[in-house]
């Protein structure tokens, strides 16, 4: 709600803080006091359009502060503050400011954060609705009818929401396969020649390290084969070096017993034999791993070269040419696979399309049933604000698919007909001034708690009108301020005494500034100020009476 209000060198206000509590607050005053730059004020804070002429003469700028109290955790404005990093901390208030300058610049703050006119505009009409013959929000905007039509159904609307993301998603992946299949396509012969080429090569993981080293050890045994067999015939034949070692060997050992030394001999040829016997099987190993076979260096030169190229013409290490076969073998079986996998993505995108017709129509079916309670409760109330002839209906059509959405597939429009006969239109196409206003009390009365801001201003609801109409505003207005904070400014007695404070605009003038001010009345002062409504300039003791009735049976 709103809790306080400071105005500063605003046309004729010089300094003004007012405080505002719950229930039906009423404004009243002569005409020309000032009560329209009153509500002018505030809406410069609400992220109205800045004005230079607003600032009061002699001065170089003009600011209004206003303070809420967001109690509600479902408040409209607290999601919006939260998403621009403002929500104010619980138990604070939110402080909304405006500066205009005189040459027509402004800025705007909330909670002493610079923003824009735009965001402090939209958190405005979360926080108050201004209802007059001039304003385009809350009701009288079309945007918000569906939700507040869905709040009076007490509908829930997050089956629909969720069968809409289901049916979308459905959609997105179905769009999605058939973008893929028609690239593979496309690929289709790249993808059989390439799969053909690596299947018939065939290249095995790690094949290039071993085909290198295999090379590399052919090499090296062309270059020391001449100097490796020479080495080796030392060892091979009867006249070899280790047969003549184990000849001696034997020889030495019928001799060994006969003298230590010759013992010690046998023992010393004998290793002389192991060691011998160890390098030609060295030897003998090494020829065979450095054997030098020109057919199969040329068989391992060509194999290597042909796995690098074919590395390089896919992009890929050699190593990988097996995963890489892999992979292209299946995107060949998702294409040959597409259409199968296409016909269930179309059937399960078919359903959910199917889940999300059948909860929009039951959505659309309590909608229009609601609709159909909502414009009996209108009705009702209508007459008593002397919009008997008047008609009221809740248009439920149905959109276009192209159209339809989370919150359902219908559009949702509050219409009137002010004459008999005349056809229906929008409110604000056909409703204004004091009408106009009193359509939206019917509405909000019939509506009660569903949906809007916490705080309302009606702007002169009881223009043209008086007696029992005006009490029957009265009535409802102080009914509807029992559910929210309600500020009214009025020129009717029957409102004005229904108000749980009553708070008086008036025009002073020291012979030099003419200043508008306003005063919190007191009882007594409640019963002049209807009294003077009632008789006008004169009061008289039968309009102080009509004024004593009139607050008593408030």
């Amino acid at each position: 709600m709103l809790s306080a209000l400071a105005i500063r060198d605003v046309v004729l206000i010089e300094a003004l803080d007012l405080e505002f509590g719950y229930g039906l607050g009423v404004l009243t005053g002569e005409t020309g006091a000032g009560k329209s730059i009153l509500l002018d004020a505030l809406g410069l804070a609400l992220g109205a359009r800045a004005d230079s002429g607003l600032v009061r003469h002699g001065q170089n700028q003009a600011s209004v502060t206003a303070s809420f109290e967001l109690n509600r955790r479902d408040h409209p404005a607290l999601a919006l503050l939260a998403e621009n990093g403002l929500e104010p901390q619980e138990g604070e208030p939110l402080i909304v400011r405006r500066v205009v300058k005189g040459d027509g610049g402004s800025r705007a703050f909330i909670n002493d954060q610079p923003v824009s006119a735009g965001l402090l505009r939209d958190v405005g009409t979360a926080l108050v609705e201004i209802h007059g013959q001039h304003d385009d929000r809350g009701l009288l905007n079309p945007k918000g009818h569906r939700a507040l039509l869905d709040s009076f159904a007490r509908a829930d609307t997050a089956a629909v929401e969720a069968a809409h993301g289901a049916w979308r998603a459905a959609e997105a992946a179905l769009e999605q396969a058939r973008m893929d299949i028609a690239t593979a396509e496309q690929d289709r012969e790249w993808l059989e020649h390439a799969i053909d080429e690596l299947r018939r090569f065939d290249p095995q993981e790690g094949e290039e390290e071993s085909l290198a080293t295999e090379r590399a050890d052919m090499q090296k045994g062309a270059r020391i084969s001449d100097d490796l067999i020479a080495v080796m015939s030392a060892f091979e034949g009867s006249d070899g070096g280790l047969t003549q070692l184990r000849q001696a060997a034997r020889r030495l050992d019928r001799m060994a017993g006969e003298h230590e030394l010759l013992a010690e001999a046998l023992a010393a040829l004998d290793r002389a034999v192991i060691e011998a016997s160890e390098a030609e099987e060295k030897l003998e190993a090494a020829g065979e791993a450095l054997r030098h076979d020109p057919e199969r260096l040329e068989a391992i030169e060509t194999r290597l070269f042909e796995l690098r190229a074919l590395a390089r013409k896919h992009r890929v290490g050699p190593d990988e040419l097996g995963a890489l076969l892999r992979e292209l073998e299946d995107r060949h079986a998702r294409i040959e696979a597409g259409t199968e996998g296409l016909a269930k993505l179309e059937a399960d995108c078919a359903a959910k399309a199917a889940s999300y017709r059948e909860a929009a129509d039951a959505l659309s079916a309590q909608r229009r049933a609601a609709a159909e309670r909502l414009d009996a409760a209108v009705k009702t109330e209508l007459a008593p604000l002397k919009l008997d002839a008047a008609r009221f209906r809740t248009a439920v059509d149905a959109l276009p698919e192209g159209q339809w959405g989370p919150h359902g597939k219908d559009r949702v429009e509050f219409e009137i007909s002010t004459n008999p006969g005349a056809p229906f239109a929008p409110l604000i196409k056909i409703a204004s001034g004091g009408e106009l206003s009193r359509f939206i009390l019917a509405l909000k009365v019939s509506l009660a708690e569903e949906g809007g801001a916490a705080t309302m201003i009606f702007d002169e609801i009881d223009r043209g009108v008086g007696g029992a109409v005006a009490s029957a505003i009265g009535e409802r207005l102080a009914r509807l301020a029992g559910k929210t904070q309600l500020l009214v400014v009025t020129h009717s007695p029957q409102v004005a005494a229904r108000g749980a404070a009553h708070m008086l605009i008036a025009k002073s003038h020291d012979g030099v500034v003419t200043r508008t001010g306003v005063v919190r009345l007191a009882d007594g002062e409640r019963r002049e100020e209807i009294a003077r409504m009632l008789s006008g300039a004169s009061v008289t003791d039968e309009a102080r009476a009509q004024a004593l009735r009139l607050l008593e049976a408030a």
